[in-house]
């Protein structure tokens, strides 16, 4: 049985970490996909000042 909590142990951290990367990695992609919406949008309105008649 210590069998088990051992290898239970030795798992744990790295489990531990790999969370910590996903959870990390989830908010840069998500502030990333932010980020472009922000800017496609500013893109746009900004396409939408250039015309002469504004639409």
């Amino acid at each position: 049985m210590t069998g088990w909590w051992i290898g239970l142990a030795a798992l744990i951290p790295p489990i531990g970490v790999g969370l910590l990367f996903w959870y990390v990695m989830r908010a840069v992609v998500n502030a990333d996909r932010a980020e472009r919406q922000a800017l496609a949008q500013m893109d746009a309105e900004a396409r939408r000042a250039e015309t002469p008649d504004g639409d």
